[in-house]
């Protein structure tokens, strides 16, 4: 990978999962990660800031009443029963340590499914920085980050997923999609190992 060529994408850092009374917290089996995995997602951003490389956030907000949404099944439907990611509220905030940082990430609105490349304007924000590799951070591997992941490789980027930067709803569905999946589209590595294949 080449730093002037890479971006790093961050998918789902809102309170609503992040935080320990976010909705849907509960929802991740191993919650009790999210601490490890958040502190190891802002050592790799805090590296990246002062680079060439793009990092960009995709965070999902839907308005009061989920018109976005018609006859929602699965995950979706979860988030509207809950009444997670509600546009002006606490839970749809990009979570405190992410914000902070905020004048340096691009932020892109519009995700309202999996996909963050749906409804948002990434894709043209990576050809426009000439991005060829992307790097993939948050939650749920299973759903946003496998979505995420499968889309850029077929818009033509190179794709690694951060083992130690994302976060599934079991142990056995991250490890499960981190050894038998994901390899299948990406590259799978810890965020270590990316700092050094970038050079940092």
């Amino acid at each position: 990978m080449n730093i002037q060529n890479t971006a790093l994408l961050l998918i789902g850092y809102q309170n609503d999962y992040f935080a320990k009374d976010g909705i849907l917290h509960s929802a991740l089996e191993n919650s009790d990660q999210v601490g490890t995995i958040l502190s190891n997602s802002l050592k790799l951003i805090k590296t990246l800031l002062p680079t060439d490389a793009v990092i960009a956030a995709t965070p999902i907000i839907f308005t009061p009443d989920y018109s976005e949404l018609k006859d929602p099944i699965g995950i979706l439907k979860i988030i509207k029963d809950n009444g997670a990611f509600r546009s002006n509220t606490v839970g749809a905030a990009t979570i405190d340590e992410v914000e902070s940082m905020s004048a340096d990430i691009i932020t892109l609105p519009g995700k309202r499914g999996l996909s963050c490349f749906s409804n948002t304007e990434l894709h043209k924000v990576l050809q426009e920085n000439k991005i060829t590799d992307v790097i993939i951070a948050g939650a749920v591997t299973s759903l946003c980050i496998d979505t995420a992941g499968r889309e850029a490789a077929d818009l033509g980027y190179r794709v690694t997923i951060i083992s130690d930067c994302t976060v599934a709803r079991t142990t056995f569905e991250q490890e499960y999609y981190l050894n038998e999946i994901m390899p299948l589209y990406a590259n799978v590595m810890s965020s270590k190992d990316i700092e050094k294949s970038l050079g940092l």
